[in-house]
C-alpha cells in the first residue's frame, strides 16, 4: 500500500513536469511563495529546536543508553562509519557550493550589508558555515538516533511510523502510520532528486571547463542516464560492499582535493578565515538561527536559509534512516557527538579552504568571481581551480567526486526508500530498489526540465513542510520512551536493592 500510493504520487508529478513544465514550474513557484511566508519561522524555529534537542539528549542521563542491546559492539569503524554518513548527508552539495556560496553572499549579502566588501566578505563565511553546520547534522541526528533506538533498542521495524508508538500505540499499523511514511517517502524522493539534479548541473559545468562540453538540457540528460546506470549497478552490490566501499573511496578524493587546494592555495589567508569565521559563527549562532526579515521584506533568508533547512528537512529521512542503519551499538551520546560534530568540522575545513581560496581570488587576485556566479553557478569551482597550480587536475578531480557522490547518495537514497516501502525490511527486493531508482532519475530530470536550480530548490522547500511537522513530534516520542525506560529501569534498580537488603537481614540474623 505504502510503495503503491507513494510511487502513483511521484508518478503524476512526473507526467505533470514531462507533458506541462511550465505550468509545473508556476504551479511549485505559487506554493514556495505560500510556505516561505507563511510558514518561514516555523522552519527556523524547527532547527534551532533540533539542534537543543539533541545536545541535550546527548548530555543527559539517556546519553549512556546502547542504540541496541546492552552488550552490542559498533558494527563498523569510525572511519567507515564517517564515511558512509558524511557520504549520504551532503557530499555533493559540497562540492557544487563549496566556492559558489561564499561568492554569492559576498556579492549580495544577508543583513543588509553592502556587496563587495570586507563586511560582505565575513558574512559570507560566517552564514556558509551556518547553513552547512551544526544545524543540518542535528536534522539528521533526530531523525537517526530516534530509528536506531526503536529499531534496535526496541525491537521495531524500520519505518519512521513505527517511532511514533509511544504517542500512537496500535494506530501506528493503520492508515495514519501509512500516511506518516508516505509522507516520508515523498520528502525523501524530492530531496534526494534536488541534490541529483545539483550533481548533474555540476558534473555538466566539470565536463564543459575540462572538455568544452556544452551546458544544456540534452547533455544533462545523458549524463542524468548514464549516473543512473552507475548507481543501479551499485544499488544491487548490497550495503557492505558498493556503498561502503564508494563512501571510503569518496572520503579519500575529497581529502586529497581539499590537501591539494590547501598546499596549493592561499594557506595563511584560509587558516585566518578559519578561525575568524569560527568565532563569528559561534558569537551569532542564536540570531542567525531566529533571522526573518519582516520590517525589510527582503528575499535572501527565504532563498538560502529557508531554502536549506528544507533540504536538509527533506533528505532527513533518508540520511537519518541510512545513519541509523550503520550505528547500531553507539551509545546515543556517542551517536549524536560523532553525528553532529565531525562532520560540521569538515564542512568547516572545507568551506574555509574552497570558500576562503575563491574570496582570496576576488580580493587579491585580481579574478572576477562575482561575473561567473552570475553568468553560470556551476562554472565558479572550476575557474577558481584553474588559478592554482595543476588546476586542471584539481578541476577533474572535482568532477570525479561529484560522480561518485552522486552514485553514493542515489545508492543510498535507494537502499532506504526500499526500507520504507516494503515493512521496514532491512534488505529490500531488487524490484523495488529498481523502481525507487528510476523514480529519483525521473524526478531529478522533470525538475531540470523547469527551471534547473530554482525548481529543484522549490521542491525541497514545498515538500519538506509536513515532514518538519513529523519530526517534532518524533522528538515527543523519543523523550516519552526514554522517560519509561529510565522510570522501568530505576523501578529494577529499587527492586534489586531491597532484595539485597533483605539478603543481608537475613544473613544477620542468622536464618
Amino acid at each position: 500500500m505504502v510503495f503503491g500510493i507513494a510511487l502513483a504520487v511521484i508518478a503524476a508529478f512526473v507526467l505533470w513536469g514531462i507533458f506541462n513544465p511550465e505550468g509545473l514550474a508556476e504551479q511549485a513557484n505559487q506554493f514556495l511563495v505560500f510556505t516561505t511566508g507563511k510558514f518561514g519561522w516555523l522552519y527556523l524555529f524547527a532547527a534551532l529546536g533540533f539542534l537543543v534537542f539533541v545536545i541535550y539528549l546527548a548530555f543527559s542521563k539517556y546519553g549512556r543508553i546502547r542504540l541496541g542491546d546492552d552488550d552490542d559492539e559498533p558494527e563498523y569503524s569510525d572511519i567507515s562509519w564517517f564515511s558512509m554518513l558524511f557520504s549520504a548527508g551532503m557530499g555533493i552539495g559540497l562540492v557544487f557550493w563549496g566556492v559558489a556560496e561564499p561568492i554569492s553572499h559576498y556579492a549580495s549579502p544577508p543583513q543588509e550589508a553592502t556587496g563587495q566588501t570586507a563586511e560582505a566578505a565575513r558574512l559570507a563565511m560566517r552564514y556558509a558555515f551556518f547553513h552547512w553546520g551544526l544545524h543540518p547534522w542535528a536534522i539528521y541526528s533526530i531523525v537517526g538516533v530516534t530509528l536506531a533506538y526503536f529499531q534496535y533498542r526496541k525491537k521495531k521495524s524500520a519505518l519512521i511510523s513505527q517511532t511514533f508508538y509511544p504517542l500512537l500505540g496500535e494506530r501506528v499499523n493503520g492508515p495514519l502510520g501509512k500516511t506518516i511514511d508516505i509522507l516520508a517517502i515523498i520528502a525523501t524522493v524530492f530531496g534526494v532528486a534536488t541534490s541529483l539534479g545539483l550533481g548533474t548541473l555540476q558534473i555538466n559545468g566539470g565536463l564543459g571547463f575540462l572538455w568544452g562540453i556544452p551546458n544544456q538540457a540534452g547533455v544533462q540528460s545523458g549524463i542524468l542516464i548514464v549516473l543512473t546506470i552507475l548507481y543501479m549497478v551499485s544499488a544491487t552490490t548490497g550495503l557492505d560492499k558498493g556503498i561502503k566501499l564508494l563512501s571510503n573511496a569518496n572520503l579519500m578524493v575529497a581529502a586529497g582535493l581539499l590537501l591539494c587546494t590547501f598546499i596549493l592555495g592561499p594557506t595563511i589567508f584560509m587558516l585566518d578565515t578559519f578561525t575568524m569565521t569560527i568565532g563569528g559563527y559561534l558569537q551569532n549562532l542564536i540570531q542567525m538561527s531566529l533571522r526573518l526579515t519582516p520590517f525589510t521584506q527582503g528575499s535572501w533568508v527565504n532563498e538560502w536559509t529557508l531554502f536549506y533547512w528544507a533540504w536538509w528537512i527533506a533528505w532527513a529521512p533518508f540520511v537519518g534512516m541510512f545513519i541509523a542503519r550503520v550505528s547500531r551499538g553507539r551509545t546515543i551520546k556517542e551517536f549524536v557527538l560523532g553525528v553532529l560534530f565531525i562532520p560540521s568540522l569538515f564542512s568547516f575545513i572545507w568551506f574555509s579552504v574552497f570558500g576562503g581560496t575563491g574570496l582570496h581570488q576576488q580580493l587579491l587576485g585580481g579574478i572576477n568571481l562575482v561575473e561567473a556566479v552570475g553568468k553560470d553557478v556551476t562554472s565558479v569551482l572550476f575557474i577558481s581551480l584553474s588559478q592554482l597550480p595543476g588546476g586542471m587536475v584539481l578541476a577533474f578531480l572535482a568532477t570525479l567526486l561529484t560522480v561518485t557522490f552522486f552514485v553514493t547518495s542515489a545508492d543510498s537514497a535507494t537502499y532506504v526508500l526500499g526500507m520504507f516501502s516494503s515493512g521496514g525490511s532491512l534488505d529490500p527486493s531488487l524490484k523495488i530498489k529498481v523502481a525507487w531508482g528510476l523514480a529519483q532519475a525521473a524526478i531529478a530530470f522533470v525538475l531540470l526540465l523547469s527551471h534547473g536550480l530554482e525548481a529543484l530548490q522549490t521542491a525541497s522547500i514545498v515538500t519538506a513542510l509536513p515532514f518538519a511537522v513529523i519530526m517534532a513530534f518524533m522528538c515527543m516520542a523519543l523523550i516519552r520512551s526514554l522517560r519509561a525506560e529510565a522510570r522501568q529501569l530505576r523501578k529494577q534498580e529499587l527492586e534489586f536493592r531491597r532484595a539485597v537488603e533483605e539478603l543481608v537481614g537475613r544473613r544477620l540474623k542468622g536464618e
